[in-house]
């Protein structure tokens, strides 16, 4: 994973110079006045961690499993948000943790948290590091250092109960992998998030994963039947059937906690049998309301395809729904919709689905442009990369709604992020669909200013108060990190954040775990 941007370096490219013009001439966008730092640029603060702290970190997990030279701590700082980027560019490693500590098991894991509580460490959870909401931030004040809880070698597919269509998985296997291992025995788990190359099952889990499979697969919280995990207190060991009527369900304690709560040793999850076919497909609507109004059709009387998606006029113009064609669909596009069948019956699905749309007011385009999005499907953060370095600030958020509220929740976002950065281009798109409901993921890019970082911040602030105003909630699938901390707390309102306290402090009483993460501070609510 590349240090400052995402994903493969060999994969990281220039834009076109057409594009770029495009940019200079309709954003006004030129060239960054200074050129990003190099790995070895990167100014780190010194390690803070006290020696003997070091050497029972080393007692717990190996000594080759505790790691705090420069490249490590830096691969470990902070997540890939836009504004994560931009720091790392400009050489920022100040959050950098002390060690990085690389558990081989469950109980190396309650080791660590126990040496870690001892000695007032703060511990952050690290997965894939794919997080954009600020997620792998700790606060400093009050420990002795940070260390992150690298969990990548917990990375085993246990076993597989065929019978009742469950595996077991360790929360360091990455997703590509996972795949891999679930594919001999003819299974998968039908999650592919644009995240997919890079993230981990545990991330999945503690952020509640949305993939882009959803309507066919559910989300990844959908998929969790029982989980394993290590706290400062001891082991949580839940979920024994399918459902319960056992008091409230103590996995949605954890799902989405992002590491405050507890460490993820170990997932038991739904799989399906591996689709013996996959097609993918475009369709055309002539405006976002009507597009929409389609897709909640399908959603509340089906049927339902696996991959359902509607991209607005803006986002179908630039071409974003397919990323390796940017640019490429002509003004009159109107709204582009990608549907995906996967399965063993796709043809009848697809005639059904077929109806509905077309039946909405769609028009078919084929498979081109599904194949191309399928292809496609990983690339948008290459993208972001590419331009950043033009000198674009380019980020996303994400929110959902009931049906009703989606028009106004929709307005209300692009209004403000046209108040706070004066003309910049907005795109949106339906990413997940409920009978109830459904998700809108914007993607915002504008001139960087002189401070491309305070100008996201305040962009992203102002976006936010208008999504609790509009009825919407903070977000989908992103999770809440540090970034959404104060919005969350208006969502959930005063009641519901001591709750979230009372949770923290019983399970974690010395604020070890994430500290800053997810639970609004003291004095936010």
């Amino acid at each position: 994973m590349l240090w400052s941007g995402w994903g493969d370096p060999a994969k990281a490219s220039e834009l076109p110079e057409p594009v770029r013009l495009l940019l200079r001439d309709m954003l006004g966008v030129r060239a960054p006045h200074t050129p990003a730092a190099s790995l070895g640029e990167v100014r780190l603060p010194p390690v803070t961690l006290p020696p003997p702290v070091l050497d029972e970190l080393r007692a717990a997990v190996g000594a080759d499993h505790v790691r705090s030279d420069d490249e490590t701590r830096v691969r470990h700082t902070r997540g890939k948000s836009t504004p994560d980027l931009m720091r790392m560019r400009a050489g920022d490693g100040s959050q950098a943790p002390d060690a990085v500590v690389l558990p081989g098991s469950h109980a190396d894991v309650l080791e660590v948290l126990r040496v870690c509580a001892a000695h007032r460490v703060a511990v952050v959870p690290f997965g894939g590091g794919t997080s954009v909401v600020g997620g792998l931030v700790a606060d400093r004040q009050g420990f002795s250092g940070v260390v992150a809880l690298d969990l990548g070698r917990l990375d085993r597919l246990v076993s597989v109960d065929a019978e009742s269509m469950v595996a077991e998985m360790e929360p360091g296997l990455r997703a590509p992998r996972a795949e891999e291992l679930l594919a001999g025995h003819g299974l998968t788990l039908g999650h592919f998030p644009q995240s997919f190359e890079y993230a981990t099952l545990g991330g999945f889990a503690a952020a509640r994963s949305s993939g882009q499979a959803s309507a066919g697969y559910g989300r990844f919280d959908d998929m969790v039947v029982g989980m394993t995990v290590a706290t400062p207190r001891g082991t949580l060991d839940l979920g024994r059937a399918p459902r319960s009527a056992a008091g409230p369900d103590l996995r949605q304690v954890i799902l989405g906690s992002e590491g405050a709560f507890g460490v993820i040793t170990s997932l038991r999850l739904r799989v399906r049998r591996a689709p013996a076919e996959r097609r993918y497909e475009g369709w055309r609507f002539a405006s976002f309301p009507e597009g929409t109004a389609a897709l909640r059709r399908l959603a509340q009387e089906g049927p339902l395809p696996t991959v359902l998606r509607l991209s607005d006029e803006t986002e179908t113009m630039v071409g974003l729904a397919r990323p390796e064609e940017i640019g490429a669909l002509a003004a009159d596009a109107g709204c582009l919709v990608i549907a995906g069948y996967e399965g063993g019956e796709v043809a009848a699905l697809r005639e059904r689905v077929a109806a509905v749309l077309s039946g909405s007011g769609g028009v078919c385009l084929g498979a081109d442009p599904g194949e191309s999005w399928a292809h496609g499907r990983y690339s948008a953060p290459y993208l972001r990369d590419s331009l950043l370095a033009a000198g674009a600030t380019v980020e996303t958020l994400e929110t959902a709604g009931f049906w009703s509220a989606l028009p106004g929740l929709y307005d209300a976002v692009r209004l403000s992020l046209h108040a706070s950065l004066g003309s910049p281009l907005v795109m949106c798109h339906v990413s997940h669909v409920y009978e109830t409901g459904a998700s809108l993921y914007f993607t915002v890019v504008t001139a960087q200013s002189d401070d491309p970082v305070a100008q996201w911040e305040t962009a992203k602030n102002a976006a936010g108060e208008a999504i609790v105003a509009a009825g919407g909630t903070i977000s989908h699938h992103h999770g809440v990190g540090r970034d959404h901390r104060g919005p969350y707390a208006a969502e959930v309102g005063e009641l519901g954040v001591e709750i979230l306290r009372g949770i923290k402090e019983r399970l974690d009483p010395g604020g070890i775990l994430n500290p800053g993460v997810l639970v609004p501070p003291e004095g936010v609510r």
